[in-house]
């Protein structure tokens, strides 16, 4: 499995890298904190893999990188090349890049 950090994710942001971001958690988690991703809940991923792209990097997040990892493990195992785990998730996101954001 292929992991991205938070400052890499960062700097795919700044320097308008595209890829998509897809993220993992229940809707009562994104909604207290986001960075923008796409809201494909872990449990309705299977029904979903046709929105999920395969011509780009996909980066799947979640609250600490658990989740989202086993997400990516799926998907690999479903002929998935060019997805990435955001390494520990919003928390590291809050913690490194945007502290103005609040854990849940």
């Amino acid at each position: 499995m292929k992991e991205i950090s938070v400052s890499e994710l960062k700097n795919w942001r700044d320097q308008g890298k595209i890829h998509q971001l897809i993220d993992v958690r229940e809707e009562f988690e994104y909604e207290a904190a986001n960075i923008g991703g796409e809201l494909i809940p872990m449990g309705s991923i299977p029904e979903h893999l046709d929105a999920i792209r395969k011509d780009i990097p996909v980066v799947l997040q979640c609250k600490s990188g658990a989740r989202s990892g086993n997400i990516a493990r799926f998907l690999e195992q479903h002929g998935f090349t060019n997805v990435y785990n955001l390494s520990g998730g919003i928390f590291a996101w809050i913690d490194e890049i945007d502290t103005s954001m609040s854990k849940y």
